[in-house]
């Protein structure tokens, strides 16, 4: 479980990113947040595996105090925490199942990380997760030889490789075309019903967020202007939360909402 409770970021510029958010998410809970760019959507993420902290309130994220955390016991809880990017930060001169093994470097030894020794049963593990987003039969290509989709795929997959609860989605298909934007969300949604993972993804394309997600969390300067199920979501409250009309770039698809 995530638990925000009366959670405000500001940033030392002084930029106040999140005011006062209280908010519940439970395990196995499929959530989108939308919003403009720049309403806190990627700052609401990134406080669950402290890449940046809290300013003021509380949040526990499976029982641990995220604001007490530091040293080894930051580095263990966040290894339950997979994250997908959009830029998928993979290492491209290596091969995809090598991506997918630095995943399990944590758990690792100095001797073995430094000689690249995994063991059996990470190198396993490795594959199925692969297998796991249908790209196994790219296991020994180089990261760099793959289109942007199966870069994305190796991400997931080396996420997956973590064995984590909960995974974080900052923009996962933006830089990527429609068709396979909807094949990688279909794998999104696969993993977090067969395998109970929480998916959190902060989503710019208004009716990805809403044909993949069961819940939307919608962000306006900072603060929570909606939070409930997809089904509810109607082109009203989507005014409040961007403030204005919804465009073409907003809906992937260029289609009405409700279609």
């Amino acid at each position: 479980m995530i638990q925000f409770s009366h959670v405000s970021k500001i940033y030392p510029n002084g930029t106040v990113a999140l005011k006062d958010v209280t908010l519940e998410i439970q395990q196995g809970e499929f959530v989108a947040i939308i919003g403009l760019s720049g309403a806190g959507k990627s700052t609401l993420i990134k406080l669950i595996n402290k890449m940046t902290d809290v300013t003021e309130g509380s949040l526990i994220v499976n029982k641990s105090d995220v604001r007490r955390l530091q040293g080894a016991e930051l580095r263990r809880f966040r290894r339950r925490i997979g994250i997908v990017f959009q830029s998928f930060n993979l290492i491209n001169r290596t091969s995809v199942i090598n991506n997918v093994l630095a995943a399990r470097v944590a758990d690792m030894n100095f001797f073995s990380t430094l000689l690249g020794l995994y063991s059996r049963d990470d190198k396993l593990l490795a594959l199925e997760s692969l297998d796991n987003v249908g790209i196994l039969e790219k296991a020994y290509s180089r990261a760099d030889q793959l289109s942007g989709g199966q870069q994305q795929r190796v991400a997931l997959a080396r996420t997956l490789a973590q064995k984590p609860s909960i995974i974080l989605a900052d923009e996962p298909v933006a830089s990527l075309d429609p068709i396979t934007a909807n094949q990688i969300m279909k794998d999104f949604k696969r993993i977090n019903v067969d395998h109970n993972i929480t998916v959190i993804a902060n989503m710019h394309h208004v009716d990805m967020a809403l044909k993949y997600a069961n819940r939307v969390i919608g962000i306006n300067k900072g603060e929570i202007v909606f939070d409930g199920p997809s089904s509810q979501v109607n082109e009203d409250l989507l005014k409040k939360i961007y403030g204005r009309e919804i465009t073409d770039e907003d809906i992937m698809f260029k289609k009405t909402l409700g279609e």
